[in-house]
C-alpha cells in the first residue's frame, strides 16, 4: 500500500511539473487579438475631434508655429494610415467617412495636401508631405479595387493629387519632400521614407506615371548604400548623394526596410541587427548611435513594433511578430484612464497608435490565411 502511494506521488510530481512546463511554454507564445482592436477604440474615442479629424496628440496644447504640428491639430500623415487601416479592415464605411475629410478639410483648390490642419479643419499651411500624399493615393487606388461604390470618383481623386505631385512637386526629375504652393519652392532632398514604392507601382499601373518611373525609384532604393547596418536618411537630387543622421530614428529605419521589400533587396542586416536587440535588452530603443550602434535614448516607441511587425509580416516571419506584438501591446496598458491607447504621462502622438495598429491588422491578416 505505501509502495502505491508513493508511486501515486511520482505520477502527481511528474503530471504537475509537466503542467507547468506546458503553462510557461503557453505564455511565452501566447497571442491573443481582439477584434475590434482596443486600439481602434481609443483613437474613435479619444483622439477623434469634434469635425471628424484626427487629433496629432491626445493634450490640447496651442500652436506657437504653423510649421509645427501642436495640440489637437491634424495631419495629413494621421488621415493616411487611418485610410490605410480601413483598407486592411475591408471596413468601407470607415474607408468612406476618411474619404469624406479627405475631400472636405485636406484637398485645396489647387489639388494637393495640406500636410497640417487646426482643431477647426482649416489649413494655415500651403505645403504638402509628399510621403503622405503617396499613402493617400496608394490607399486610395487599393479601395478603388476593393470596392466598386465609388470607384470611378476615388481614381478621379487620386488622378488629381498625382498629376499634381507630378507638375509642382519634382525637382531635376525627381520628386522631392515638399512644395510649397505660396511661393513656388521646392528642395533639392529626397527623403527615402517617402519613397513608398508600393504606392508608386499602383499609380503606375493605374497609368497615372510615366512607363519607367517606379523602375527609376526602385532603383534608388535598391542602390542606395548602407553603412553595414543603417540606411541613409536623405537622397539629393542634385549631387545624387545619399545622407546620413549621425542619430539614427528607427521608425524611419524601418520604414524604408519595408519599402525595400518590394524588391530583390532584402533588409536582412537590419533586421539581424533588429533581432539581436530584441533578444539582448528584451526592448527596441526608439534611437540609435549611428557609429556606435548603441541606443541614443531610453524610451521605447509603439510605432517601432508596429513597423516591425509589418516588416515581419512582409518578410514571411509570424513568429518574430507575434513576439514583437506581445511585447507591444504591454505599453498600451499603461494608463488604465485610456484602454487600448499608447498613452505616456498622459499623452500620446497619433502615429503610435496607428503604426501599432497597422501591425496588428496585417499580422492577423496574414495568419488568417
Amino acid at each position: 500500500m505505501q509502495v502505491m502511494n508513493w508511486r501515486r506521488l511520482v505520477w502527481l510530481v511528474i503530471l504537475a511539473v509537466g503542467i507547468a512546463a506546458a503553462w510557461i511554454i503557453f505564455m511565452k507564445e501566447r497571442f491573443v487579438m481582439n477584434d475590434p482592436s482596443p486600439t481602434a477604440s481609443f483613437v474613435q474615442k479619444h483622439m477623434t475631434n469634434s469635425n471628424g479629424t484626427l487629433a496629432t496628440y491626445l493634450q490640447d496644447a496651442s500652436s506657437v508655429d504653423p510649421n509645427i504640428v501642436a495640440g489637437r491639430e491634424a495631419l495629413s500623415e494621421s488621415i493616411g494610415l487611418w485610410m490605410q487601416y480601413a483598407v486592411a479592415k475591408n471596413d468601407q464605411v470607415l474607408f468612406e467617412q476618411s474619404y469624406d475629410l479627405l475631400k472636405t478639410y485636406f484637398l485645396m483648390p489647387q489639388n494637393y495636401i495640406a500636410w497640417k490642419l487646426d482643431t477647426e479643419g482649416k489649413s494655415h499651411v500651403t505645403t504638402n508631405a509628399l510621403g503622405d500624399d503617396f499613402r493617400i493615393v496608394g490607399a486610395l487606388l487599393k479601395a478603388a479595387d476593393q470596392w466598386e461604390q465609388g470607384r470611378k470618383e476615388k481614381l478621379a481623386t487620386a488622378n488629381h493629387i498625382v498629376r499634381t505631385l507630378t507638375q509642382s512637386v519634382q525637382t531635376k526629375g525627381y520628386y522631392v519632400d515638399f512644395h510649397d504652393f505660396a511661393n513656388g519652392h521646392s528642395p533639392d532632398i529626397l527623403s527615402l521614407v517617402y519613397v513608398d514604392l508600393q504606392a508608386l507601382q499602383a499609380m503606375e499601373e493605374h497609368e497615372m506615371l510615366e512607363p519607367g518611373t517606379y523602375t527609376k525609384y526602385e532603383s534608388l532604393l535598391k542602390s542606395m548604400p548602407d553603412d553595414g547596418i543603417f540606411y541613409p536618411k536623405t537622397f539629393n537630387v542634385e549631387t545624387k548623394e545619399y545622407t546620413y543622421d549621425d542619430t539614427v530614428n528607427l521608425i524611419d529605419q524601418l520604414i524604408v526596410a519595408n519599402h525595400l521589400t518590394a524588391t530583390n533587396r532584402t533588409p536582412d542586416k537590419l533586421i539581424s541587427f533588429l533581432k539581436t536587440e530584441f533578444n539582448t535588452r528584451h526592448q527596441l530603443p526608439g534611437q540609435y548611435k549611428r557609429t556606435g550602434r548603441t541606443p541614443a535614448v531610453s524610451y521605447e516607441s509603439p510605432s517601432v513594433y508596429g513597423l516591425a511587425m509589418l516588416l515581419a509580416v512582409q518578410t514571411g516571419d509570424p513568429k518574430w511578430a507575434k513576439q514583437l506584438y506581445n511585447h507591444m501591446i504591454t505599453l498600451r496598458s499603461l494608463d488604465n484612464a485610456y484602454p487600448g491607447g499608447y498613452v505616456f504621462d498622459g499623452d500620446t502622438h497619433m502615429f503610435d497608435n496607428l503604426f501599432p495598429l497597422l501591425g496588428e491588422t496585417e499580422l492577423q491578416k496574414f495568419l488568417e490565411k
